[in-house]
């Protein structure tokens, strides 16, 4: 069982929530959450934010290793582990790495990230929306974001700034790697 499920177990044991109050409250189906529960992948950013939201706590409840009050300061953001989240229903999206540049900063309303975006063949790419807002700053390639029923083309130095209601997905826009710097805002 991974660390971010069993955080959200343990929220709703707390809170004596039951999967199918958590499902409703969230907008996921109980197949959805007892999937979530019962898997060793993290589950979608998007997926997590709702969860976060039904259960009122902020989304880095989920992501903190341990909580700094003071400023959080990252010598080399590659010192931990990837997150990959998942869709739990498809590994389609499995072709971004996320690494945390503030898992230890307590309180915080958002969410940076340094992104690995590999390649990805696949024609089963699955959008996602959540409440808020999404910042991405191309730092290496060159990124393809689906937003909504537009689509646009990054390149390294350019930045894209959105409401993340809207259904997107990001991708890498060619058969290279890309790494963006992002910056997710979840409202309490």
């Amino acid at each position: 069982m991974n660390a971010v499920t069993e955080k959200i177990k343990m929220v709703c044991a707390g809170k004596n929530i039951p999967a199918e109050e958590l499902a409703a409250n969230a907008g996921l189906t109980v197949e959805q959450i007892e999937l979530i529960f019962n898997s060793e992948k993290i589950p979608s950013l998007s997926s997590l934010i709702k969860i976060s939201r039904a259960l009122g706590v902020r989304l880095g409840t989920f992501l903190d290793d341990n909580e700094n009050m003071g400023p959080v300061v990252n010598k080399n953001s590659r010192q931990s582990p990837p997150v990959t989240f998942t869709s739990h229903l498809t590994n389609a999206n499995s072709h971004i790495d996320f690494f945390s540049l503030a898992a230890s900063k307590s309180g915080r309303h958002m969410e940076p990230f340094l992104i690995d975006i590999k390649p990805s063949y696949s024609s089963k790419m699955t959008t996602s929306s959540h409440e808020g807002e999404e910042f991405l700053y191309v730092l290496k390639g060159s990124i393809t974001v689906l937003y909504g029923s537009d689509k646009f083309v990054l390149n390294t130095g350019e930045s894209i700034y959105y409401d993340s209601v809207v259904e997107h997905l990001v991708i890498s826009a060619s058969d290279e790697p890309a790494q963006v710097l992002a910056v997710v805002y979840t409202p309490n």
